[in-house]
């Protein structure tokens, strides 16, 4: 627009021409039009400034300056009536959990604790001690007036006892983690902590009074610890310690095989075992030795009275001799106890005193020797297969040495062992002993075997055998064979009046856990020399002949 002004007078200058005389006056009038200008410019916003500033000196005579904090209370640009204003109208939001989680808010005004000023003095003090000429500076003045604000304190304990957080319909107490017991299904479980919303009566009231102190609008219970809490968490490491120990132990299955009978023992059997004292677990070891007890009893067949079919047809009972699975009960305890500390699972073997050939029925197997000291016979069976039978000749009746019967496994084998005795020294190929001293030989210096022979020329005990014998039966048997011998009246070569009784026949109950006694030594064995005593043995007795 101002250019078009210019052009317009450029051309009105140009139709009408300026007489020197007016040209100059033009001239000096301009510049006393910019001078008037610039001052105004200057002033009107100073002014403004001024007024504004001293607006502010003039507030601020009645009005806190800025940062003003009286007793922790932000009192920045109020005045006292203000203050007094807020007093009277003063209500205190509590907030209180509630035992779902959730939210519950309630009211303390102020007018029902009493609640008021003690005096306004101390405000009109403060302000008249402020600096109002630098009211537009953050000033930071903090003061602390003591009693400043008054309440009826038993007021306010009324009125905190009766928020709902107090009201045992309304409230949930807090309550601990904790393991369940064994579930089959399940196993041990965590269960977690409750909450709850079970308030603590002096932390509430330090809360509250504190929020009525500062004029605080609002007061979170939960954010102010006000809760009774639960001591024991899931995440408490000594807890969770004793949870994963426990489903160590429930999660351990250990199975014995017993031919095709299975024990198994699991979590189910092992958590009835457990003394569980807080975080302390201990396991009864008494409960481990009456379950090994209880295998031992249903699958030890040591002393128990068996069926044996003999090779005459004849079906006979032999109640006596120390063959069968005898169980180490006192080591089977130790090993299964640390097998369930550690949480070890798999198939378990028991530990043995001695085997036997089988656990199904018969126990020794179809691998045995039988010896019918009746007959003075006696066969080799290898897997059902009768492998030889031979004559021999057993103890003597009339110098009473007669050989037991009963059912033993060999005890060991040896090759050109020496029988000593009393009055004799005597070497053999062939020796196998199966019941203490008594056992399985060559003997080269009989001619004849079988027959009524061993009535008034019998041995000690032992059975003596053809040296071809006893070599093949040797050949055959290894440690823990069974041999079993038995009396049977009707094959014998002699009249009935000259047969021994088996004396060790009887019936007889052995002790559960007792150790086999020793059947009658065939005779006290001397000591025998280093070189006859087996290298791989050399602690196993040489019994004599």
């Amino acid at each position: 627009m101002n250019t078009e002004l210019k052009q317009n007078e450029e051309i009105e200058q140009s139709n009408n021409p300026i007489e020197p005389e007016e040209a100059i006056e033009s001239v000096l009038e301009e510049p006393k039009k910019r001078s008037l200008t610039l001052p105004l410019l200057i002033c009107i916003p100073a002014l403004c400034i001024l007024a504004a500033y001293m607006a502010g000196v003039f507030y601020y005579q009645n009005h806190f300056v800025n940062g003003t904090v009286i007793d922790e209370i932000d009192v920045s640009k109020m005045s006292v009536s203000d203050l007094e204003s807020q007093i009277q109208e003063y209500t205190l939001q509590v907030v209180q959990r509630q035992a779902d989680g959730t939210y519950l808010e309630e009211e303390i005004p102020g007018k029902d604790i009493g609640l008021s000023y003690s005096s306004t003095e101390p405000f009109q003090k403060i302000l008249q001690a402020q600096n109002n000429w630098l009211w537009f500076l953050n000033q930071g003045q903090i003061h602390e007036i003591e009693n400043l604000i008054t309440y009826d304190e038993a007021s306010l304990k009324a009125e905190i006892q009766n928020l709902s957080g107090f009201d045992k319909d309304f409230v949930t107490a807090p309550e601990d983690a904790y393991i369940t017991d064994y579930d089959p299904e399940n196993g041990f479980q965590m269960v977690d902590e409750i909450q709850g919303n079970q308030l603590n009566l002096r932390k509430t009231q330090e809360a509250i009074q504190a929020a009525v102190d500062e004029l605080a609008k609002e007061v979170n219970l939960d954010e102010s610890g006000c809760y009774e809490e639960p001591s024991v968490t899931v995440e408490n490491e000594e807890l969770q310690a004793t949870f994963a120990k426990l489903q160590s132990y429930a999660e351990t299955t250990i199975t014995y095989t017993f031919g095709e009978q299975t024990e198994v023992l699991d979590g189910s059997t092992i958590s009835g075992w457990l003394d569980i004292d807080g975080s302390q677990i201990t396991l009864d070891e008494t409960k481990v030795e009456e379950y090994v007890s209880s295998l031992r009893k249903k699958y030890d067949t040591i002393f128990h009275p068996r069926t044996f079919k003999t090779s005459y047809g004849t079906e006979i009972t032999i109640k006596n001799g120390d063959y069968g699975w005898w169980m180490d009960t006192e080591q089977e305890n130790i090993e299964l106890t640390e097998m369930i500390k550690k949480g070890e699972s798999g198939e378990r073997t028991p530990v043995y005193r001695q085997t036997a050939a089988s656990y199904d029925t018969p126990d020794y197997g179809d691998t045995y020797v039988e010896i019918n000291l009746t007959a003075q016979h006696l066969f080799l069976y290898k897997d059902g297969q009768k492998i030889l039978e031979s004559d021999f000749v057993s103890g003597s009746v009339i110098r009473g040495y007669s050989t037991p019967g009963g059912i033993y496994g060999l005890t060991y084998k040896q090759r050109d062992a020496t029988l000593t005795g009393e009055t004799y020294r005597t070497p053999v190929s062939f020796w196998m002993p199966f019941n203490n001293n008594i056992g399985m030989h060559d003997a080269t210096w009989r001619k004849q075997f079988g027959g009524n022979i061993y009535i008034t020329n019998g041995s000690h005990g032992c059975i003596n055998l053809p040296y071809s014998a006893a070599k093949e039966i040797y050949g055959y048997i290894e440690k823990g064979t069974p041999v079993i011998c038995y009396y049977l009246p009707g094959t014998e070569s002699v009249p009935e009046v000259m047969l021994p009784e088996d004396p060790n026949n009887q019936e007889a109950a052995a002790p559960e856990e007792a150790v086999p006694e020793p059947a009658p030594e065939e005779v006290i064995p001397e000591p025998v020399p280093q070189e006859a005593v087996p290298d791989e043995n050399p602690q196993e007795p040489v019994p004599q002949e």
